[in-house]
């Protein structure tokens, strides 16, 4: 190259180059505890919100059994609590040396998952019945209690949870009404799949009947005092589940549906239980095509309430112009 200034020029770019890709930061490998506590703080206090079970008791858990998320558990199956698969487990496996040679442990689409399945493995257990009965802030009794219910075989694991929670002052987490917001992105396959935005409740309603406020990036409603969405086209109950922070029982037992049921456009779903019976009308005059069902969704009223001011012994079998009682009807 015969242009000294121009060799120099692709010379200087080689040298910006080089230097510049020595200065790219590194992808992290390895996270720190407090990399831990930011990134899943909040899944710990939206499952404390939604199970009773103390987000200080799960972060400790999660950075004991996880290793901080750096554990081989943690990295290829994002199990954080060390479940293993058990009789009733049907998802993937992954299979380690741990107590005995090749146990079989459970595999999570997320950490999210790894999250919502320890409260719900936690809260569907009668051996764990007694620990929620303790206070939200009751740490220490939640830790022993966990040993004493067999979650652990070390007999040192009350007092490693109690030493994690005081040493980063995770309790705060245990007074708290909704997830923080701030610290560190969670990984992208920690979130929740569907729907990966913290819910936040309203702080109030001010109005009683289909007060319409935004939350849940929905609309929500209500109806007889008691909060519900309309169904949207796609809606499902695990898609539900990750956006409001509730499970699909809750739908299922406060809407009187089973886990099966098909959502429909434009129906309601109530997100809360339905009451005993309504504040605006004593009965209702049954239309063409109305069911039971139909009309305990309209008013808010438990179906089973239904049947039993009316003495039904078939709630199928309802009539065009029969009076149904929507409270308790006066003699």
């Amino acid at each position: 190259m015969k242009n000294p200034l121009l060799r120099f020029a692709i010379f200087a770019m080689m040298v910006l180059s080089t230097v510049s890709s020595f200065a790219q930061p590194k992808e992290k490998t390895r996270y720190t505890r407090q990399d831990y506590i930011d990134m899943y703080a909040g899944f710990a206090v939206q499952e404390m919100l939604i199970s009773g079970v103390p987000a200080s008791i799960t972060l400790a858990q999660g950075i004991l059994e996880s290793g901080d998320g750096n554990s081989q558990l943690a990295k290829k199956a994002r199990n954080h609590f060390g479940i293993k698969c058990h009789s009733m487990w049907e998802g993937e496996k992954y299979y380690m040396d741990d107590d005995a040679k090749g146990e079989c442990f459970r595999v999570y689409g997320s950490v999210f998952d790894s999250y919502k399945d320890h409260s719900e493995f936690l809260s569907g257990r009668q051996r764990y019945a007694e620990l929620f009965k303790l206070k939200l802030t009751d740490y220490e009794g939640w830790a022993r209690g966990l040993k004493k219910a067999g979650y652990a075989t070390n007999p040192k694991y009350p007092a490693l949870l109690i030493k994690i929670i005081e040493e980063n002052d995770l309790s705060k987490y245990d007074r708290m009404k909704k997830p923080p917001k701030g610290g560190l992105k969670a990984p992208k396959d920690s979130t929740p799949t569907e729907k990966p935005e913290v819910a936040e409740q309203p702080e109030s309603i001010k109005h009683d009947d289909k007060a319409i406020v935004t939350a849940y990036s929905r609309q929500v409603y209500l109806r007889n005092g008691i909060k519900y969405i309309r169904v949207n086209e796609g809606d499902s109950f695990t898609s539900l589940e990750r956006m409001l922070g509730m499970r699909t029982w809750q739908f299922v037992k406060y809407n009187d549906l089973d886990e099966k049921h098909e959502l429909v456009p434009g129906s309601i779903l109530y997100l809360q239980p339905k009451k005993n019976k309504t504040r605006k009308a004593d009965y209702h005059i049954v239309s063409r095509g109305e069911t039971l069902k139909w009309i305990s969704q309209e008013y808010g009223v438990k179906l089973k309430k239904l049947i039993k001011y009316n003495a039904l012994s078939d709630p199928t079998a309802i009539d065009v112009g029969q009076k149904i009682w929507l409270r308790k009807p006066r003699r």
